[in-house]
Parts: structure tokens; sequence; C-alpha cells
């Protein structure tokens, strides 16, 4: 899909890389730039016994390395000719400086991954910590920060989306583009936009803690014998099912009654939730999870049991292929979840700088030339 595109990639940790692999999956030539030795998140956790990164293997999947000393001016004139030769930049690091590199290639792209759109660093926990987020998650009066990095994934998406907008102006114009993109103004927009900056803006209030329950519906966790399901309900359909499945229709009903609400209301369905959870817990309570699966699968109703990772990956999947990843062995990775009929199956990440002759050949050096680049101390 995205063949004859090629990308210079001069990342670390989540956000950048992710974007780097996005299109990397999509059929782009992505090419990573690390200094001598990898980044500070080559040997982030979780790692394996012998300590190689599975992190870091499982977000560089499809991409192509070369480690350069950026500190050299030889190891920056490279970098520049690779983004020249490249077209496109996609950077969480200011330097090389845009202007720099657009010099080297009229019609440049450069997408920055930022902290702050002011420059200042930031990360997607401190991020998180100022959107409010951890005030409303979970129960009780702590902050409970999300586990997830929701931002950065967000925003290595935004970035993968903002090289392939500005790839298509510049098809179109022939004009290139500098694009900044700051995680923080990820964080802020997906608030706005689900609707939690305009609650407090018009509504002057703040969202309470709900535990597991669904803001402005009815969903929450229920406990059976041997584990835990997640049940929602969207609609007055669903609460139906539910209620016939679990023998609570009456009940409901005159729950409903007795309360003056209209369950057919999305408001009503939340207002009374600890009422309709009273009435639907003892009979999860009293059932095994695969006869509370075994119910449920013949309702309207969605619902999944909690698992593990370690569940998950032990389950089938489609979306996942065996992959022999250098330093690691042999695993399972996702394809990209984007299916268009192309067969794209997962390539490992690469071994830092095992890339150099192939990308530097590019460039007209010679498998002589880079080996005196490596004497030199210029590539890794």
């Amino acid at each position: 899909m995205l063949s004859g595109l090629r990308v210079l990639e001069i990342s670390s940790f989540v956000a950048a890389p992710l974007g780097g692999m996005t299109l990397a999956q999509l059929g782009a030539d992505v090419v990573r730039v690390d200094p001598i030795g990898g980044a500070t998140d080559t040997t982030r956790w979780p790692v394996t016994e012998e300590g190689a990164s599975i992190y870091w293997t499982s977000l560089n999947k499809g991409k192509r390395s070369v480690m350069v000393d950026q500190r050299t001016p030889e190891g920056r004139d490279l970098v520049l000719r690779l983004a020249a030769q490249a077209g496109v930049v996609l950077a969480n690091t200011p330097k090389p400086a845009y202007e720099d590199l657009a010099a080297a290639r009229p019609g440049l792209i450069h997408v920055l991954v930022q902290g702050y759109p002011d420059g200042r660093p930031a990360v997607d926990y401190t991020v998180n910590a100022e959107t409010g987020f951890p005030l409303i998650t979970g129960l009780g009066d702590a902050p409970v920060n999300h586990v997830l990095p929701a931002w950065d994934v967000a925003c290595g998406l935004y970035a993968a989306v903002a090289i392939l907008a500005a790839d298509h102006h510049r098809l179109r114009t022939g004009e290139g583009r500098s694009v900044k993109i700051a995680l923080s103004d990820v964080a802020l927009a997906t608030a706005g936009n689900l609707g939690f900056l305009g609650e407090a803006e018009l509504n002057g209030v703040d969202r309470p803690r709900i535990g597991n329950h669904l803001f402005g519906g009815f969903a929450r966790d229920f406990a059976v014998r041997d584990g835990r399901f997640m049940i929602v309900t969207l609609s007055r359909r669903h609460l139906d099912d539910l209620g016939r499945a679990t023998g609570a229709t009456e009940k409901i009903a005159e729950l409903e009654k007795l309360v003056g609400a209209d369950f057919s209301d999305d408001g009503d369905r939340y207002r009374h939730r600890e009422s309709l959870a009273a009435l639907l817990e003892p009979w999860f309570a009293g059932r095994t999870a695969a006869e509370a699966a075994e119910t449920l699968a013949r309702t309207s109703v969605l619902w999944s049991k909690y698992g593990t990772f370690r569940d998950l990956v032990a389950r089938d999947h489609a979306l996942l292929a065996e992959i022999d990843q250098p330093g690691i062995g042999r695993l399972r990775a996702p394809r990209t979840p984007i299916r268009d009929g192309a067969p794209r199956e997962p390539r490992p990440a690469p071994v830092l700088g095992a890339d150099a002759v192939d990308v530097f050949g590019t460039l007209g050096l010679t498998p002589g030339d880079v080996a005196g680049l490596r004497a030199k101390g210029i590539v890794g």
C-alpha cells in the first residue's frame, strides 16, 4: 500500500517509533537512525531472561537500522544525505533541524513529535497527570494512572496520519511540510473530542469516580465463581436481553416502576446503576465462567471475560503470525490491524546497525567505505 515511501526515523520510546512501525507495516521503507550502541530505549522492559528488550523489538518491527554518531561532522552529513534521499523524516528530537534538512532536500516532509508545543519535554505519564483522567479513574481519593500509554499510542498514529497527509499535499503541489505534534496537545484534543472538556466547561462539574461502571449508561463488571465478566448494555434491548438471561426481568420492571424511571433512557439506567447491578449480581455469583458465557452468547448483550496477557496469547488469533526475532527467538507478532485484502506478514525488528551496508550503499558508499566509517567510530 505504501510501497515507494521511504521514511527516515530518528526516535526513541513509544510515539514516534509506533508511527514509523505503522507505516512500515503498510509497506513503507522505514530506516531507523540510532546513536552508536543504540538509544536509551533499546534495553527498556519488558526484557527476556537474557536481557533483550521485548519492548524495543515489538515497536520496531519491519524497519531497517543504522547507527550513526551525529556528534561528528561526518555523521551529521550522512544523516542529512539519508534524509534528502528519503524525503520524509519522523523524529522526536529537534536535531537535525528542519531548516537543515529542507536545505538538503526541497519538498522535504518533517514530522516532529514533542512533549509540549513550546518544546519542553514530557512523557505520557506526566501529560496524563494533568489531564484529569487519573482523578476520575478507579475509586477512593488517590489518583490512578492508566497502565496503557494512551497518549503515546494516539500520538504515534497521529504522526503516521500527518506523514500521509503531508505526502498527499506534496504529490499535489510539490511542497514539503514541517509538522509538529505535541503529546500534551494529543491528550488535550482527545479529552475535548470525547466531551470531557465540554462537560467541565458547560456543566461546571468534575466527573465522579465510579469504578468500573460506565458513565451515562449501564455497564459494570460482575464476579462469577471462577472469574469476572464485563457486561455492557447500550440500549433497552440489551438490558431486556440481560434480564431474560438472568431471570431478572420482573425485578427490573418492578424497580423501574418503583423509582419512576424509564430504562429505555441511558441516563435513567446510569442513575439507577447500583440498584440494577444488585439485581443481577446473584445470578453471576452462582455460576461458573463457562455457564455464564454459554448463556450470554445467546443474547445481544455485549460481554467479555476478564483475562490476562497470558490468556490472550494462548488463544488462536488470525492477526498474529510467528516471526524469528534476532536476539529473542520465535514468537508471535501482530500483523497490521488494517485489513485491505493484501497479505502482509509481520517482519522482525532489525538488529541495531545491521543494515548499514545496504542503506549507505544507496548513497554510493561501498562496503569498504562503511567499514572505514566503522573503524573511525562514525557508523556503528
